[in-house]
């Protein structure tokens, strides 16, 4: 059954399947493709019987990638945010999309080859607001000068503030 609200992602012609491969090969948990659909007729994008859609969950969450076309390329206004558990994971998971064709941004920000954007955000940052002014100050003024999260770093800045 499908979900009431599914995020539709555009991507270009002929781009959607291949990118919903990449991001189920990331190791989340409950993620997999799920359906694909050919056009019914020619649009603008596609001709009758090319595959348009496709389906898939990512987290237990469910998406669609439309084979859209080049005129409305990603932007950072929206992105996949993913919580991170340890440094381990928050590496596996930038070091896949960075290095697949993607790029470094800032502050835990990247981009994979389709040019959407990630937030690869260790749950320890979240956790820093709770704590003292002082404390998620530093954590947070640390954070602005990286790309990828370095949790032992924000951990640092932090106990340094006290």
């Amino acid at each position: 059954m499908r979900d009431k609200i599914t995020p539709c992602i555009w991507y270009d012609k002929g781009q959607a399947r291949a990118a919903a491969e990449f991001y189920v090969s990331l190791g989340l948990p409950d993620s997999r493709l799920d359906t694909a659909s050919d056009s019914p007729s020619d649009n603008p994008s596609t001709r009758a019987g090319e595959e348009l859609v496709v389906e898939f969950t990512l987290a237990g969450r469910s998406f669609m990638g439309l084979s859209g076309g080049p005129q409305f390329p990603q932007t950072e206004a929206v992105s996949f945010q993913i919580y991170t558990d340890d440094q381990a994971e928050t590496d596996r998971l930038w070091d896949a999309i960075t290095g697949h064709g993607g790029a470094e941004s800032q502050c835990g920000w990247c981009k994979d080859r389709w040019g959407v954007s990630w937030q690869i955000t260790p749950r320890r940052l979240m956790a820093f607001y709770a704590e003292s002014p002082a404390r998620a100050k530093a954590a947070f003024e640390a954070m602005m000068t990286m790309k990828k999260i370095d949790i032992a770093a924000l951990e640092a800045a932090a106990d340094a503030a006290g």
